[in-house]
């Protein structure tokens, strides 16, 4: 397996600390408001790299944290007349309910910043202890140039950033570059008790103490939006090996940007989503899918048009699984063993599972997995029959869903519920073409129409679909 990594810029292949284990840590959001469609991709992605690495037999230790403590959770919580505490937890469990619908898959750890005070006070104290931090005035910083390799992830020069930093804007540091490890309470906010006084914590410091805890101070996956590579993930970095003296993360990983309507998403530009305004619309699925049409590395466009075709060619796939689970489940089904020509057959299938594990080992190419997929299905449409053997059918559909089940896309289609005028209808429609009345079995068929059904007749019978 080779994955891209940006702190060499390249591909390497993946070298796990321990054998057949992974750790890996995702920064996961600031929980202030639902989150938006941006969010949602390095949610998606690193779920499907947890999942590939569990299907290849590995053991994975998987954490994502909550900043459940940051100035805009505290802004909300003035405009609201409530508690830091209170908009955070509301905003966590809207999260849980959104990685539901987009079938993300819990963490092995989902610490919040807020449990974790202690541990990052001792850090910020090591750091002290160790020449890379300093106080002033009840505000600790770190000591950028200390860190002689400072800017190795984000490829910046030091005294570059120097020159275009603002010294006005905090005067007491000791240089421009340093950042805060901690900072001191200011009045309605929440604050904890420290060595240099009551405060909160600076921001990079807690994925720093929350990676080391649960996965140790070595790991072999960091990943996140691409936006964090600076300054966040430069500054974990700094601030880790600073401190512990040891190689933080083995490979940092990074999804690129969503557009909207090849436009920069922004509330100004009135074209900023929640995950839960695009649910609205389409199924989590269809988001999930959409997203994992581009390689992860690319920069993805999102519209309306876009979404509506992912949904219909994620509906080709259901169907086709659809299609073979109704052939198994209809009795039509009469041969057992495999013929000669079905044994060729699910060779092809063989190789075409191989180029989706081949597209997944050269850096989490989705995008040609599910190209893959695509084939696989084409050929499943092309040879099953009702004189195809049950053996044949079954085996071709396991592998179907199986490739899905890995990408995090459920391989069935949603039970719908006909309301019973509908089904009325449709029965009655069945009894006109008994009689050989077929004006008005168009008629029902325009009237099912116009309720949004679309009535497909198939030699297996009936079947229908919404629009």
């Amino acid at each position: 397996m080779r994955i891209y990594n940006t702190l060499t810029q390249q591909k390497e292949e993946f070298i796990p600390i321990e054998k057949n284990k992974v750790r890996m840590y995702v920064c996961g959001p600031t929980v202030y408001n639902y989150i938006h469609i941006g969010n949602a991709r390095p949610a998606i992605f690193f779920d499907t790299v947890k999942r590939y690495f569990e299907y290849k037999g590995y053991e994975v230790n998987y954490v994502s944290n909550f900043t459940d403590v940051d100035d805009k959770i505290i802004k909300r919580a003035i405009e609201e007349g409530s508690s830091s505490t209170e908009i955070s937890e509301r905003y966590i469990r809207e999260f849980k309910k959104d990685m539901d619908t987009l079938n993300v898959l819990p963490a092995s750890y989902h610490p919040k910043a807020t449990e974790e005070i202690d541990g990052m006070i001792k850090m910020i104290i090591t750091l002290i202890e160790k020449g890379h931090a300093y106080e002033k005035n009840g505000t600790v910083y770190f000591r950028t140039r200390s860190f002689e390799e400072y800017g190795k992830l984000s490829k910046k020069k030091i005294d570059d950033l120097e020159a275009g930093a603002r010294i006005a804007v905090c005067e007491e540091k000791d240089d421009p570059m340093d950042f805060v490890l901690w900072k001191p309470k200011k009045e309605g906010e929440p604050f904890w008790t420290s060595p240099w006084g009551d405060g909160r914590p600076g921001w990079h410091i807690e994925c720093s103490v929350m990676s080391s805890k649960y996965l140790g101070e070595e790991i072999d996956i960091h990943g996140g939006g691409e936006d964090l590579i600076f300054p966040h993930h430069e500054n974990e970095i700094a601030q880790s090996e600073a401190a512990t003296d040891k190689p933080f993360a083995r490979y940092w990983m990074h999804n690129a940007f969503i557009n909207i309507d090849n436009k920069k998403m922004s509330k100004s530009e009135g074209n900023f989503f929640t995950v839960r305004d695009i649910c609205n619309d389409f199924p989590g699925q269809v988001i999930r899918f959409f997203m994992l049409n581009a390689h992860y590395r690319s920069p993805l466009n999102f519209s309306r048009d876009l979404i509506e075709a992912a949904k219909t060619s994620l509906t080709r796939i259901l169907t086709s699984v659809e299609q073979l689970d109704y052939l198994l489940r209809s009795g039509a089904i009469l041969k057992e063993e495999l013929s000669e020509e079905e044994k060729a057959t699910l060779q092809e299938a063989d190789i075409l599972s191989g180029k989706f594990n081949e597209a997944m080992e050269d850096d989490f190419n989705t995008a040609d997995a599910i190209a893959a997929i695509f084939e696989l299905v084409k050929l499943a449409n092309i040879n099953s029959t009702t004189d195809s053997s049950k053996e044949f059918i079954t085996n071709i559909k396991d592998m179907i869903v199986s490739l899905c089940d890995i990408l995090g896309i459920i391989a069935k289609k949603e039970e719908e519920i006909i309301p019973e005028e509908i089904e009325r209808l449709i029965d009655e429609r069945q009894q006109a073409r008994k009689n050989k009345d077929f004006a008005k079995s168009d008629q029902i068929r325009d009237a099912l129409l116009e309720k949004g059904i679309i009535l497909e007749d198939t030699r297996e019978g009936v079947k229908w679909r919404k629009k």
